[in-house]
């Protein structure tokens, strides 16, 4: 009988210890974040100013708006393209994994100094949200909310 109970026990022992050991290990966000990202969605403030195949878009220009984050053998750089077409280059670092900045842009965004900063609300691999810290001089001076897509 105590044979049979030690058997059960090493079972159910390697089977948990098998289990835990296959979970899949989630990339950091600074790997996750990395590629090149659409608007699917854009509110700014609360108010709903683009979705993706909207017919009646308060933003349409959304429809081009790109934000392409590389890092290249330690080379963090990023190509920003906003709703109005004007393309900013630059780089980007992350202040842990919930802030996202985008600094040194060339030519400078209107009233940013060439610095935007993001709260990172949600990231998975083909969906990320974005908040901007500081209203947009461009829309108003609202705070916006980016729901981005890769492809």
């Amino acid at each position: 009988m105590k044979k049979s109970y030690s058997l059960i026990w090493c079972i159910a022992l390697v089977f948990t210890l098998i289990t835990a050991g296959c979970k899949e290990k989630v990339k950091p966000v600074s790997e996750r974040i990395a590629k090149a990202w659409t608007a699917e969605s854009v509110k700014h403030g609360t108010v709903a100013a683009y979705s993706r195949g909207g017919s009646s878009n308060q933003f349409p220009g959304y429809s081009a708006f790109r934000l392409v984050l590389t890092n290249a053998a330690g080379a963090m750089t990023v190509s920003f393209t906003d709703f109005e077409g004007s393309t900013f280059n630059g780089t980007w670092a992350l202040e842990g994994d919930s802030k996202l900045i985008l600094s040194g842009l060339t030519p400078q965004p209107t009233g940013t100094g060439g610095t935007i900063e993001f709260t990172i609300n949600s990231i998975d691999d083909a969906k990320l949200v974005l908040t901007r810290l500081k209203g947009s001089s461009k829309t108003g001076g609202s705070i916006n909310e980016y729901t981005l897509t890769n492809p």
